[in-house]
């Protein structure tokens, strides 16, 4: 997720990905048009949390919550140390 912020800030800044250093502000919610970013490896974050958005933002809320409540069903770790999924 992190990494997404990273990528997209430099294709925003540049119009395609250049080496360099920095900082960004970006805040990534639902509605962000991503620039660069097609997929996600992530792992099944807390409620409430701005990494949550971030997927949402990118997948979709409704798909989110749908994959949650299958996560929650069948007993997956969630935050750090847990499960992970990939997005594409």
């Amino acid at each position: 997720t992190t990494t997404t912020r990273t990528l997209d800030h430099v294709a925003a800044s540049h119009g395609c990905l250049v080496p360099g250093a920095g900082t960004t502000e970006i805040f990534i919610r639902p509605g962000f048009k991503f620039r660069i970013v097609d997929g996600l490896i992530t792992n099944f974050h807390l409620p409430k949390s701005t990494l949550l958005m971030l997927v949402s933002a990118f997948a979709g809320r409704d798909f989110v919550l749908e994959a949650y409540r299958q996560a929650v069903a069948s007993r997956f770790r969630f935050f750090s140390y847990g499960d992970g999924m990939v997005i594409i």
